[in-house]
C-alpha cells in the first residue's frame, strides 16, 4: 500500500535522480573552487559553488576503493601483498614485500594516512589489475548517479582521465556512510594494528584533523596533489541531522567545512513527517477479537531544508496475520518512507493493545496441536 503523505514543495525546488536541490538563498564565501553541502538523509543540496565543474579528487578516490573492498566481503582473511602494489609514490602506511594483510586492515590503511600502496593492494586484490578496478569503480559510480565522474587509479594519484565533481563526490559519501563499518573507519583518529608477520606494528593516524576542529564532525577522508589542491570530503552530525561536504581545490578547506557546516545546520532541521499513518490493524487468528488496533512505535522524521520537505512516499507493511496472544508493543509490521524510489527511513508497526487467545484454557492445548499440524500440512 502506498500513499503521498507530504506534498508541500517549493517551486525553486529542483528535483535530480530523485533528489531535492534546495539552493543556498544567502552568500557564503569559500575558498575552494568547487563546494557543495548536502543533507545525507534526503540528498537536499544546501549550498553549492560549481558543484558539476570536472576537477581532480585526489586521495578522495579512496572513498570508493574503500567502499568497494568492504561490499566485496570476507574482510579478515589474510593474503599476500602482490608487490606491484608497492610500486607507488606519495602516501603509504607502509606495506612490505610478503607482508600480509587483511582487507579491514588495508580499508584503515586508506582511510587513515591514506596509504596509496592500501590502495593499490585492494584494487589488485579484488580486480587483478588496475584497468578492471576502474572499470569496477566506475560501474560502481554509475549506480549511485555520479554522472560526471571518471576513475583510472585506485587511490587518486593524478591522471588527466581521472576526475569528478563537488556534486558526484557528495553522492559517493552519502552511499558509503550509509555502512556502518565505512562509518566506523573514517571516524577513527588512530589505530594500531598487529601482524606476526610483520616486522614491526603499524600506527595508523587519520589524515582528517577536521575530526578535533570540529566538534560534530564523523569522517570522512582528506586529499592532495600539486593538480588537485586540497580536496576534503566531510560528514557532520548535530541534532539527529548528517550533512556531507565536499570542497575540492580548496586552500582554506578546513575552515571553508566549518563555515559551510554552521550554514547547513541553520538550514536543516529534523520534522516529524506530515500525514503518517496514525491508524492501523492487523489480523489475528485465534484471538478474542479478529483485528488488533496498531501504531508506529515512533514519529517518522524526516529533514526539512529551510522549512521545506520533500515529496515522501509511505509503504505499509504488515504480517499477513498474527497467532493469539498479542501483546500491546510487539511487531506486528514496519513502515517504510522514500523519495524518488530510495528508503530514506523506517519505523516499526507494533500493536497498540492487547488480544488473548479466543479458547479457554482447556482448550488451549488442543487448538495449538491443530495449528501445528496445519502448519505441517501446508509445509509439506
Amino acid at each position: 500500500m502506498k500513499k503521498i503523505i507530504c506534498v508541500v514543495m517549493a517551486a525553486v525546488t529542483v528535483m535530480l535522480l530523485g533528489f531535492p536541490r534546495a539552493r543556498a538563498v544567502e552568500t557564503l564565501s569559500v575558498s575552494a573552487k568547487s563546494a557543495i553541502v548536502i543533507d545525507a538523509q534526503t540528498g537536499a543540496v544546501i549550498y553549492a559553488k560549481s558543484e558539476n565543474t570536472h576537477l581532480p579528487m585526489a586521495s578522495t578516490t579512496k572513498i570508493m576503493t574503500t567502499l568497494l573492498l568492504i561490499e566485496s566481503g570476507d574482510l579478515d582473511t589474510e593474503f599476500v601483498v602482490d608487490d606491484e602494489a608497492l610500486l607507488t609514490e606519495g602516501s603509504s602506511m607502509y606495506l612490505r614485500s610478503g607482508d600480509m594483510v587483511t582487507k579491514r586492515e588495508l580499508c584503515y590503511g586508506m582511510m587513515l594516512p591514506s596509504g596509496n600502496d592500501a590502495a593499490n593492494a585492494s584494487a589488485l586484490k579484488l580486480a587483478g589489475d588496475y584497468e578492471g578496478f576502474a572499470a569496477m569503480m566506475n560501474k560502481r559510480a554509475n549506480s549511485i548517479g555520479m554522472m560526471n565522474t571518471s576513475f583510472v587509479t585506485p587511490s587518486g594519484l593524478h591522471d588527466e582521465n581521472h576526475y569528478s565533481t563537488a556534486y558526484d563526490m557528495s553522492l559517493l559519501a552519502r552511499e558509503a556512510m550509509k555502512n556502518e563499518l565505512f562509518r566506523e573507519i573514517c571516524s577513527t583518529q588512530s589505530i594500531r594494528l598487529s601482524s606476526e608477520n610483520w616486522s614491526a606494528d603499524k600506527y595508523l593516524s587519520n589524515t582528517n584533523r577536521l575530526l578535533n576542529k570540529y566538534e560534530y564532525c564523523i569522517g570522512i577522508k582528506t586529499g592532495f596533489t600539486d593538480e588537485a589542491g586540497r580536496c576534503l570530503v566531510s560528514a557532520a552530525e548535530k541534532d539527529g541531522v548528517t550533512l556531507i561536504a565536499v570542497t575540492l581545490n580548496a586552500p582554506d578547506d578546513w575552515n571553508d567545512h566549518i563555515k559551510m557546516y554552521e550554514y547547513g545546520f541553520k538550514a536543516a532541521q529534523k520534522q516529524p513527517i506530515d500525514g503518517a499513518s496514525d491508524s492501523l490493524e492487523a489480523e489475528v487468528v485465534g484471538g478474542d477479537s479478529d483485528r488488533v488496533k496498531c501504531r508506529l512505535a515512533e514519529a517518522p522524521m524526516c529533514t526539512a531544508v529551510n522549512g521545506v520537505m520533500p515529496e515522501i512516499t509511505e509503504e505499509i507493511h504488515m504480517k499477513e496475520f498474527s497467532y493469539a496472544p498479542v501483546l500491546s508493543g510487539d511487531k506486528l509490521g514496519y513502515a517504510e518512507y522514500s523519495i524518488g524510489g530510495e528508503v530514506i527511513a523506517e519505523v516499526d508497526i507494533v500493536a497498540d493493545e492487547d488480544c488473548a487467545y479466543r479458547f479457554a484454557e482447556a482448550e488451549i492445548s488442543l487448538y495449538n496441536k491443530l495449528i501445528d499440524w496445519l502448519k505441517g500440512f501446508f509445509k509439506g
